[in-house]
Parts: structure tokens; sequence; C-alpha cells
């Protein structure tokens, strides 16, 4: 019994640890995941002014006359993406940029004025999304969200064995809350229920969440490379300083390319890339192409390179690639089926955690996933403020051990393992835990560790 109790003991420290840890930063991921499961409507909001701008009979300008208004309007930049417009009526994007600092620009297809422009990391939805991943905070922001998602899943999974139902108890207070019982079984009923319904979704949004964090990401990617299933161009962020670093490469290489045009026709280097007319081929076979919306091209970034054609489409499994010569000529075609099954898995997992796959239902799926880990985190707290031993912090004591806690145990080890940072911040929880209770008996008491075996 005293070895169970141990176990189990260990399983109430971590659930309340997780909890305690990561309530600020599930409060904060709820909020800003929500937003941007709402992207596509959000922004269809905020540029609809730049839609159907086209009227008349009168004659589209040529796609390089187009880029070069857009290079025009912000100085020292250089084409870096050309994007298809839906509509042929709506106003063309344009990502010029110096180094790692792109900028929209949105240009009239007839007249070539520039409607608008805006530096693209300043953007309300990728400031959104940096919030979301980083709290603008680079890649010390992305370890932080990313140790309090791993608890977070630690928190859920505790949660969910300490909860489950034995003992053949009824379904009020499993699978719904009883709302009429007073207030102290009114919060344990929608801790408990709200838990047992979320858990397996909250835990796909983390996992599938997990290739964007920083150190995670860069793990995931070693891994990849040592087992040799790293092919192709990945298509999720590697966190903003990876893709400054990105943006800034290709920048460089479009600028020689820019240069090595310019001095093979003996003339001072221009705004454009390689070619003038390039673009303009590029962009009819691209059309040709039927790419799913958002289509942008980009220049060559070495010699003898192509153009580079992609969909940048909310669903993943719909985005498509292909590789253009400077004359038009289609190079090839990489379909979103002919990837690596990692990445097809990633992709999914991605469009899933955006809400993009299944439309309106996805995102309202998603949604009521972070109401729930909302009121997860609110009920908790009124939990733990109403049980709190007095002149302590510690978690509520056990009322009885439970069986196979060794399993949840091990479970968490394996996390453990496989999440390097999470079992960075794991050892260096218990070694504190540990020291500081030999040292210091009163933080030992204050934390309410006086009952652990």
């Amino acid at each position: 019994m005293t070895r169970t109790e141990r176990w189990y003991r260990a399983v109430w420290r971590w659930h309340f640890y997780a909890g305690l840890f990561c309530v600020p930063f599930v409060l904060w991921l709820s909020v800003t995941g929500g937003l941007y499961l709402f992207k596509p409507q959000i922004e269809a909001a905020l540029y609809a002014p730049y839609r159907g701008v086209a009227t008349g009979p009168s004659s589209d300008l040529a796609p390089e006359a187009i880029a070069a208004k857009a290079v025009a309007a912000v100085p020292g930049s250089v084409l870096h993406k050309y994007v298809l417009p839906e509509d042929r009526r709506d106003a063309v994007e344009v990502l010029v940029g110096q180094g790692a600092e792109d900028v929209r620009v949105w240009v009239h297809p007839q007249t070539g004025a520039v409607l608008h422009k805006v530096p693209e990391e300043d953007r309300l939805m990728r400031v959104v999304f940096r919030l979301h991943g980083e709290l603008l905070a680079g890649d010390w922001g992305s370890a932080l969200v990313e140790t309090a998602a791993c608890w977070t899943l630690v928190m859920l999974l505790t949660g969910l064995f300490l909860w489950w139902p034995r003992g053949g108890a009824r379904l009020a207070g499993v699978l719904y809350p009883r709302l009429r019982r007073g207030r102290a079984l009114f919060w344990r009923d929608i801790h408990a229920v709200t838990g047992l319904w979320i858990t397996l979704g909250a835990a796909f949004l983390i996992a599938s969440g997990l290739p964007w964090a920083n150190a995670w990401g860069d793990y995931f990617r070693q891994v990849r490379t040592v087992t040799g299933t790293a092919a192709g161009r990945q298509d999720w962020s590697s966190g903003a300083n990876a893709d400054a670093v990105s943006r800034r490469r290709d920048d460089a290489g479009m600028r020689a390319m820019m240069s090595a045009h310019a001095e093979h026709h003996g003339m001072a280097m221009a705004h454009m890339a390689p070619s003038p007319a390039a673009l303009d081929a590029v962009v009819r076979r691209a059309r040709r192409l039927d790419f799913a919306a958002p289509v942008e091209i980009s220049p060559p970034t070495a010699p003898e390179a192509p153009w580079q054609v992609r969909s940048q489409a909310e669903n993943r499994p719909r985005r498509d690639s292909a590789e253009i010569a400077s004359d038009g000529g289609l190079i090839g075609v990489e379909r979103f089926a002919d990837r690596h099954w990692i990445d097809r898995t990633v992709g999914y997992g991605v469009a899933i955690h955006e809400g993009a796959w299944a439309g309106l239902a996805n995102q309202l799926v998603n949604l009521a996933i972070l109401f729930g880990l909302v009121l997860l985190c609110v009920s908790s707290m009124v939990l733990w403020w109403r049980r709190r031993p007095d002149g302590e912090l510690g978690a509520p004591r056990s009322l009885a051990p439970l069986r196979h806690s060794w399993a949840l145990v091990l479970l968490v080890m394996t996390l453990a393992v496989f999440i390097p940072l999470f079992g960075l911040s794991l050892g260096l929880a218990t070694v504190l835990e540990v020291s500081l209770g030999r040292v210091v008996p009163r933080i030992r008491r204050w934390m309410g560790w006086r009952t652990a075996a």
C-alpha cells in the first residue's frame, strides 16, 4: 500500500504542478488560437477593400509591370513573391523586401496604383500567429510555449487518470455535470466532465502543434535527417528566427541573380528579377496549373535554378508545387500525395490544428475544445482555492490510492524521452522538489510535501 500511495502522490503532484504552471499559458494559447482559427474570415474582412477593384473593359497590366510598381513602392527592395489573384478584378498582392524583411503590396491590376502596403510581420494574423507560438519573444518564447504545452499534456493525462470513473460510477458526474447539488459538487463535475470530453481533442491539438516548436521541431528535423526521411522542403514554420534566416538567404540569392543578369546585359542593376519577361511567361504557365489559391511565384535564387510556384492553401493537403523555367516551360510538379508520408501526416495535423481541413465544422470543433480548456482552467482554480490546505500551496491530499499509478508514471517518463524540453523541465522540477524539501523544511510544508512517501 505504501508503494502504491507513493506513485499516486507522484501523479497528484504532477497534475497539480502542471496545472499551476500551465493555467496562464493555456488561457493565452486558447484565446490566440481561437482568433487564429478564423484567419480566413478575418483576413477576408480586413482586405475586402482590395477585392473587385478592376472595372470596365480596360486590359490588365503585365505581371512584370505590376511587380515593378510594387518594388518601386518600397525603395531598396526586390521581388520576393508574386501572388496570383483569385479573381482578375482583385488587386494583385506582391511581396517585396530587403534581407529578412518582407512587405506585402496591393497593386491595382489595371492602373498599377499602389492601394496598400504593410510589412508582412505586422499583419494582424501574423502578429496573432507569433503571439500564439512564441509570445513575440523568438526562440525563448517558443521554448516557454513548448514547455507549457507539454506540461498541459501531462495535466490532461494525469487528470483523466485521477478522475476516471471506477467502482460502478453512474453517468451523472462522469458524462454530464450535476448542476443542482451544491457549488462544491458543481465545480468538481464541471472540471471532471469537461476534462473527460476534451482530453483527446486537446492532446491532438498539442501534438499537432509541436512541429512548429523551436526545440522539438529541431529535434524532429535531426531525427529525420539521421533516419533519411527528410525529403523535400519543409512546409511549416520553424520559428520566427529560422524563417528570417531563410528569407535573408533567399533575398541574397535573388539579388545575386539580378546582379548577374544586369552585368550580362551591360546595364545598371535593375529592380526586377533575372528577366522581366520571365515573370510574364511563368505567370501564364502557373495559371494553367490550377493550383489551390493563394498561389505564390518566387524568382530563382541560384544560376540555372527554376522559378518556384507553390500553393499556400489554408488546407495543406491541397498544397501542390511546381518548378517552371524562365521561358515558361514546366519542369516538374509535386503533388501533396507525392510527399513523404511523414510530411503528409504533419500536413494533415497542421490543417486540422488550424481549423482548415474541414472548413467551418473544423473551426467550430476546435473552438469547442479551446473553450473546454478555458473551462478546465477556471474550474481548476476554483477547486484549488476552495480545497487548498490552510497555510499551504500544495496539491489537495489524496483520498485513496489508485491501482496502476505506476503505468501513468511510466507514460510520463516516455514523454520525457521523446520530448526533450519537457524531460529537462521535469528533471529540474524533481531536483528542486527533493533539494528544497531537504534544505528548507518550511518550503516543504508550504508546498504540502510532508505526506509524500
